[in-house]
């Protein structure tokens, strides 16, 4: 193994071991407490921009195959990992992380404490870091990272999304054949892709909904005027990365479709832009929620749901003025879900679709699916 060399902007310098990637990378280093699906987190594009350090030790232990993976590649800038198993073994399997993690130009860094970079992370927050495997002078790579933007400053959409529409047609994964289900499905609604998550479309196609994906940078007008004519029952606005609140074109967007009562439904970056489009900024948490056993109690039958979370930012409490709460983190008692008082409108900060996590919440995607019958 390559050594490699981490430096954060508290100014902390550190020496590791690499296994993916070789190159500089500059970015945002926060933690994730899952203890599988590693394949999965690595491939959510809500990642782009981040390094993401893995509280679960051992990771690489069962390889990676296809039909695991969330978009069409990995857009985070590297992993850190306490221990990297190289030699997997998994009967799904088809290929090591180290090969998955080097045809996307990813750094993997392991041989660290990452026990330590997890309590750094918890008492200072999450800050920008950069790492190499080419550059080992602690002064220069301080150099880089104060000359780099910071991910606040980054529109990662632009990146991550679909560049042409495309018609998901897959179901929930079946573990009687180990493969995706072909459900039937009645009426459509598009996705407006900020970097949706494949079981995110799995889920809607799953609750019998006919998928159309579209760029970020579709027109919303012709969006809007397939709603008037039938064509479309309601719009599903996806998770993504970065920073809500300077997506401003995609802000806009939805705007006009709040305006013209399109059914909508929001996870993650689409909860947080729903919220900024009807007038309430989002805030960024210290170190965010990121893991798959985060406690969130539905407001609305008492029970407490064990979810997925990936995010970094939060809507405000002042958008009680117009929305009904319908799920609070137990955490740390932040909003998780909302139902707009004078608009067909739905939304939820954690992830309902999981992968990884468990799957409390998928109801969630039938209470959608009622929406748009109504």
């Amino acid at each position: 193994m390559k050594k490699v060399y981490l430096y954060f902007e508290n100014g902390l310098f550190l020496e590791a071991e690499s296994f993916g990637a070789d190159g500089t990378s500059v970015g945002e280093i926060v933690f994730n407490t899952s203890l599988t699906g590693y394949q999965e987190i690595i491939t959510d594009p809500s990642y782009a921009g981040q390094f993401v350090t893995f509280t679960m030790p051992e990771i690489g232990n069962v390889g990676c195959n296809s039909l695991d993976m969330e978009s069409r590649g990995a857009f985070c800038k590297g992993i850190i990992v306490r221990s990297y198993q190289s030699r997997y073994s998994n009967f799904r399997a088809e290929e090591s992380l180290e090969r998955l993690l080097q045809r996307y130009n990813i750094l993997g860094i392991c041989n660290i404490d990452t026990r330590f970079l997890t309590k750094m992370l918890r008492d200072e927050g999450a800050m920008m870091m950069v790492a190499s495997t080419k550059i080992s002078s602690k002064e220069e790579l301080k150099h880089i990272l104060e000359n780099s933007p910071r991910i606040e400053e980054i529109n990662y959409i632009k990146e991550v999304s679909t560049k042409e529409p495309y018609s998901h047609k897959e179901g929930k994964f079946d573990f009687n054949t180990f493969d995706y289900s072909i459900p039937k499905t009645d009426k459509r609604v598009v996705v407006l892709d900020f970097g949706v998550k494949r079981n995110i479309l799995n889920e809607l196609v799953g609750v019998g909904l006919e998928v159309e994906v579209l760029p970020n940078s579709t027109d919303i007008n012709e969006v809007i005027e397939r709603f008037k004519s039938g064509d479309i029952a309601g719009v599903f606005l996806s998770n993504g990365p970065g920073d809500p609140l300077i997506l401003e074109e995609e802000q806009e967007k939805i705007k006009r479709l709040i305006e013209a009562k399109v059914p909508m439904f929001g996870i993650c970056l689409g909860h947080q832009l729903l919220s900024i489009s009807h007038g309430f900024d989002t805030y960024k948490l210290k170190f965010g929620h990121h893991g798959g056993n985060h406690p969130v109690k539905n407001s609305l039958n008492g029970m407490v749901e064990i979810t997925a979370q990936n995010h970094n930012y939060n809507v405000p409490d002042e958008i009680t003025t117009i929305a009904d709460v319908t799920h609070k983190n137990l955490f740390d008692n932040t909003i998780e879900g909302l139902k707009y008082r004078n608009s067909p409108i739905i939304s939820v900060q954690h992830h309902p679709e999981a992968s990884p996590g468990p799957h409390e919440s998928s109801y969630i995607f039938h209470e959608f699916k009622n929406l748009i019958d109504r």
